[in-house]
């Protein structure tokens, strides 16, 4: 869905939460791993507050007064062409958002990869002949199923399970960035993906069933100005992606953005 324009969006207004922190991306163990995933120096969360209610079918409309918000521009991160850290500070035209579901409550969605032959009841991520998706070196069974539509077992997952926010961060840190080592085990993976999904999304708690339920609203979003696409980035992969989650009962929005390439050193 895109939107072009600003009707009618001006009247929300964000605000730039600096002081708000990721436990994710402080983590020790995490940041090696996202070195090791050439992730590290690309990949960055920040938050922001709003001031009005969040109606959902509404969201072309909150999205770009979000991008064209003085606040956001001049603080929301991306990283330039040549690898630096900057901020949007372009008028934007249009946005693209996809809605992305985001229904899992547990880790136990990723159990069935130990009953096919994916992953061994050890941990360990079952080998295969070397492959290649696009440029994504595919070297055992667990980037076959994430990957490769004629592989055994994709149907593991369905289309809607794919589509879930929970297996989108799970695929990006199995795939990584351009110079990945990928890992032995899948225990980082689960580790890794339960820490952001954890940190980047709100839950309540049913008064009547005790349920736990997400209350936030995911979005997959890009946006374009007078040049053509500039963020997340003005080249479009697989692996650079902002994503967008609502907390419509806080008013925050945070933001989980990573930028395909080789591993940067310093945030």
């Amino acid at each position: 869905m895109s939107a072009e324009g600003g009707r009618g969006a001006g009247q929300v207004v964000f605000r730039a939460l600096p002081q708000k922190t990721f436990s994710c991306l402080q983590d020790r163990d995490i940041a090696d791993r996202l070195l090791k995933w050439s992730m590290q120096g690309r990949i960055t969360a920040q938050a922001f507050s709003f001031d009005q209610q969040f109606k959902p079918y509404q969201k072309d409309e909150f999205l770009m007064a979000f991008f064209n918000d003085q606040s956001v521009n001049s603080s929301l991160k991306l990283l330039s062409a040549s690898g630096q850290w900057t901020t949007l500070g372009s008028k934007v035209t249009k946005i693209e958002a996809t809605v992305v579901p985001c229904t899992q409550t547990s880790m136990s969605f990723f159990d069935r990869l130990y009953s096919e032959g994916i992953v061994r009841e050890t941990g360990t991520i079952v080998k295969c002949y070397d492959d290649y998706y696009d440029d994504i070196l595919i070297s055992d069974e667990l980037r076959k199923v994430l990957l490769l539509e004629d592989s055994d077992h994709y149907d593991l997952f369905t289309q809607l399970d794919r589509e879930e926010f929970l297996f989108c961060l799970f695929k990006h840190f199995c795939i990584g960035g351009t110079l990945c080592q990928y890992e032995d085990a899948v225990d980082p993976y689960l580790e890794t993906t339960k820490a952001f999904y954890k940190d980047l999304v709100s839950v309540q708690k049913n008064p009547e069933t005790k349920e736990i339920c997400i209350i936030s609203t995911v979005l997959r979003v890009s946006a374009y100005d007078a040049n053509g696409l500039c963020y997340p980035s003005s080249k479009s992969h697989q692996q650079t992606f902002a994503y967008l989650i609502v907390d419509p009962c806080k008013r925050h929005v945070n933001i989980l953005y990573h930028c395909f390439g080789g591993s940067l050193f310093t945030n």
